[in-house]
């Protein structure tokens, strides 16, 4: 990250000199100007920016937000307007308009629709869906504010970053598990999104910005309603949570857990002493070292209670890896014997049995769905499912899929063979019997035994495939 960023400070101010703005894509203006707000985080720890919102409105700015919003989709707000509409009113008019509004400090946050998603266990997942035009001025903030943060955050967080993924987090328990930090304490915070006290992160938050207008949205959008069940709740009484689905609220729970991290990681602390080391993914986390003893779990408790925070006691478990295995992000990590050399052990990652659950259920769903679609567009269609399940498992010199590959592949060569029956009966016997054969042969299905890793941008549709593998995400909409 570090050298990323200063790569941008000084090459990226290089490649700026001798041009007009007007010949600058945006994408490249934007990197220039954060490279520097990162620089100016990094040499000076202390420092708060005190003038920040009057980028908030600035051209190249919010057409980059506009991009990124466009890009990643999702439903109309309360508004009900889609992007789309947005489109077909006029891009520019639009954004020109929001910027008019946000520089003459007018613009305010419309209420946040709240959908529930089906979990796993049958529970549901509020996320909170805001307008169209509030995820744009809330990724403009959050282009701003990003950089800053980044250059404080610790090395063991990976959720929701920049050039960080999945991947980054199960390396390094890999790592620590190679230096004999095998007791894993195996921690999952209650409703962490949805707690999240106000008052403590707004303090966070102001140990780098000072900027009062930029202090006064940020607590905007956290206070809007919740609009639910044809009903307003919550607003201005509200003094807890960030909606799941708020294009800011990735950053601002890494910001508050950044907390945690920080006195974890402090050379002085009592975790320390122990050799005790964190892995974070947003709010999933792990503890790890030699041993954990009470004091060290106690501290930790009392910890998160101070941040106004609980453990869920029902899913936070102590384990010793070496005898016993368990699940962080989709994967199982496990102590497994070498069938080949006697006596040798080695640390298998491996997808876990309910990521192979999901990923054959979303496969049956979307061949459910899809019973009359011609052979191309099925396989299209589940080389998507594929592709991305595979590109979140497969980390090089990490991770081992191959047991996973071999069973998703029998599973898609059954389903096919049973969805072609039924779709051609009598017809094309031959067609129906090597039907995942076929797919693969003639239409470019994925066999995922003979995948190859598609290199994708390090965290590109990282929470999509997350969420597929573990339900649990905090992406925006």
């Amino acid at each position: 990250m570090d050298k990323h960023h200063d790569k941008v400070g000084a090459d990226g101010q290089l490649k700026l000199l001798g041009r007009r703005r007007s010949e600058i894509p945006d994408a490249e203006r934007l990197e220039a100007f954060q490279g520097k707000l990162y620089q100016k985080a990094k040499q000076e720890k202390k420092f708060r920016f005190y003038v920040l919102y009057d980028k908030m409105f600035v051209p190249y700015i919010l057409r980059e937000s506009w991009r990124r919003v466009k890009q990643n989709g999702g439903s109309p707000g309360v508004d009900k307007v889609s992007i789309k509409d947005v489109e077909e009113y006029g891009v520019e008019k639009y954004l020109k308009e929001l910027g008019e509004e946000l520089r003459s400090r007018t613009y305010r946050p419309k209420a946040v629709k709240r959908v529930m998603i089906p979990k796993a266990n049958g529970g549901e997942r509020p996320l909170g869906i805001p307008t169209v035009k509030d995820r744009i001025a809330q990724t403009a903030c959050k282009l701003i504010l990003e950089p800053i943060f980044e250059a404080d955050f610790e090395e063991s967080s990976h959720g929701f970053r920049p050039k960080r993924s999945s991947k980054n987090a199960m390396t390094a328990i890999k790592t620590h598990l190679k230096e004999g930090k095998t007791e894993v304490l195996d921690a999952d915070l209650s409703k962490y999104f949805d707690t999240i006290p106000h008052d403590k992160l707004m303090i966070a938050i102001g140990e780098r910005v000072s900027d009062p207008r930029i202090l006064k949205l940020i607590k905007s959008w956290l206070k809007v309603p919740i609009f639910e069940d044809g009903q307003f709740k919550g607003g201005k009484r509200n003094n807890r949570g960030t909606p799941q689905g708020g294009v800011i609220s990735p950053l601002l729970a890494n910001v508050y857990l950044h907390l945690l991290d920080r006195i974890i990681n402090n050379p002085g602390s009592l975790f320390h002493q122990h050799g005790v080391k964190i892995v974070r993914y947003a709010d999933d986390f792990v503890l790890m070292g030699k041993s954990i003893p009470k004091a060290v779990t106690d501290r930790l408790t009392k910890l998160i209670s101070r941040m106004g925070l609980a453990l869920n006691g029902d899913k936070t478990r102590k384990v010793e890896a070496t005898e016993m295995s368990f699940d962080f992000l989709g994967f199982t990590v496990r102590y497994s014997r070498d069938l080949f050399v006697k006596d040798k052990k080695y640390w298998e990652i491996m997808p876990s049995k309910k990521s192979e659950q999901k990923v054959r259920e979303k496969v049956r769903i979307f061949l459910d769905s899809h019973g009359h679609s011609p052979a191309k567009e099925t396989a299209d269609g589940l080389n998507a499912i594929i592709r991305g399940w595979l590109n979140y498992f497969t980390i090089e010199g990490v991770s081992y899929s191959q047991i996973s590959k071999r069973r998703l592949r029998y599973y898609l060569s059954t389903k096919l063979y049973r969805y072609f029956n039924r779709k051609s009966q009598r017809k094309c016997r031959l067609y129906r019997q090597k039907a995942f054969d076929l797919l693969v042969n003639q239409y470019g299905l994925i066999d995922p035994t003979k995948y190859t890793l598609h290199r994708l941008p390090v965290n590109a549709n990282e929470e999509v495939f997350r969420k597929a593998v573990c339900g649990k995400t905090a992406r925006t909409v």
